[in-house]
């Protein structure tokens, strides 16, 4: 046999480095340069772009479960978050197959070339299975994500930052995402072939107290007929009940609610004990929580996805919903006048609460999808509901 030649192995142009020392190699996408955070899995096999823009994966690096990820490019109606030029989602993007150009009739860009204007790094040709079971076995771990095209690396280098980063445990997250000063919302939901509508008529006040709020939240409270104004994180509640509200809406967001507790939970206990109808959603429901003396804490490795299946139970139906969390409320330290309403079928952490003695209440999943199924979408319409029996 003759020997063969011209067999080369391709240099890594990315690397993902754990706080452990675990080096994983693959091919670099995206932007080029180094970022740091905490390593966490998505199974939604859609939505991408919805996920990389979601506020509440600020501080994160997503490793989609999925292999396929990109193929339907990125355009600008996909978007969650309210502020592109300043605020920032996640800071890097983990797949298994290099990303295709894309074949979408909405497609208006390459994912490569949306990444770059983002400023995410990208790291395809890892076994993306491996890494989940690796962080369902041992937690999610901090790290670095690396791409230059060169694949020169100071590995050495790159293993201290990732020990040396604190994690998303006790961060406040939320002044990186929340917005700068308040304003208005009246765009309304998305319809194929007409795009996003405007809101024509309003019911009722809806103050949003904004830790890092979603898009389609905001859409679909104005589809619902909420005239919205959307606050930052850290108003005043005597600025709020100033505006005379017929309802308060606390939002998703990202990093460790204990820490954002320490000025947003005074803020929504004086909301409590004014009886206003309150509604919170994701850190938002653990901010209710906290505010009514219950306690959080961080999860072995969190849910991400669009396939969780949730039981409601005032209705007794069990819904499939979209996640994303880190902590969660634990429900040994509900109070008496907070009932838990929601609970996750996979592992049965607590997933919404209402209170006994007031017109409030909230859920940890994503009721507004995007990515995700809508079984959620009638939590809107309660809120409402809650309204209006307030000002009957």
């Amino acid at each position: 046999m003759t020997e063969q030649t011209g067999w080369t192995k391709p240099t890594p142009t990315a690397l993902l480095v754990l706080a452990d020392g675990t080096v994983i190699e693959g091919f670099g996408f995206g932007a080029t340069g180094v970022a740091v955070g905490e390593v966490c899995f998505n199974t939604a096999m859609t939505g991408y772009q919805e996920i990389l823009t979601d506020p509440s994966y600020a501080g994160q690096i997503v490793t989609f479960t999925f292999p396929h990820i990109g193929n339907v490019g990125a355009n600008a109606e996909d978007v969650e978050t309210v502020d592109m030029a300043r605020i920032e989602g996640a800071r890097g993007l983990i797949v298994r197959a290099p990303v295709t150009d894309p074949s979408n009739f909405r497609s208006q860009d390459h994912l490569d070339a949306w990444l770059k204007a983002r400023k995410i790094v990208g790291l395809s040709g890892v076994d993306t299975r491996a890494l989940t079971a690796l962080i369902r076995e041992k937690g999610m771990p901090n790290a670095v994500i690396a791409h230059d095209p060169e694949g020169k690396f100071d590995v050495e280098a790159l293993k201290k930052q990732a020990a040396a980063w604190p994690g998303i445990d006790g961060m406040d997250l939320v002044p990186g995402v929340t917005a700068e000063k308040d304003f208005c919302w009246a765009e309304t939901t998305w319809k194929l072939g007409a795009g996003y509508g405007a809101q024509d008529k309003t019911a009722y006040k809806v103050v949003a107290l904004d830790f890092g709020v979603k898009r389609n939240i905001l859409r679909l409270l104005a589809e619902a007929g909420c005239a919205v104004r959307v606050v930052p994180a850290t108003t005043p509640a005597e600025e709020i009940l100033a505006l005379k509200p017929d309802g308060v809406f606390l939002s998703n967001g990202p990093g460790d609610p204990a820490e954002t507790g320490k000025y947003a939970v005074p803020t929504i206990r004086k909301i409590l004990d004014a009886k206003i109808p309150t509604f919170g959603i994701c850190l938002g429901h653990q901010m209710m929580a906290l505010a009514v003396g219950a306690r959080t804490e961080k999860m072995h490795q969190g849910h991400h996805g669009a396939n969780h299946p949730v039981k409601d139970f005032t209705t007794q139906k069990v819904e499939i919903v979209s996640m994303n969390h880190g902590f969660a409320v634990d429900p040994k330290s509900l109070p008496a006048n907070a009932v838990e309403t929601h609970r996750s079928l996979f592992d049965g952490s607590n997933c919404g609460i209402a209170l006994t003695d007031r017109p409030a209440f909230s859920v940890q999943h994503h009721p507004e999808a995007s990515p995700g199924p809508q079984d959620s979408h009638y939590l809107f319409a309660r809120f409402v509901e809650m309204m209006k029996a307030r000002a009957a």
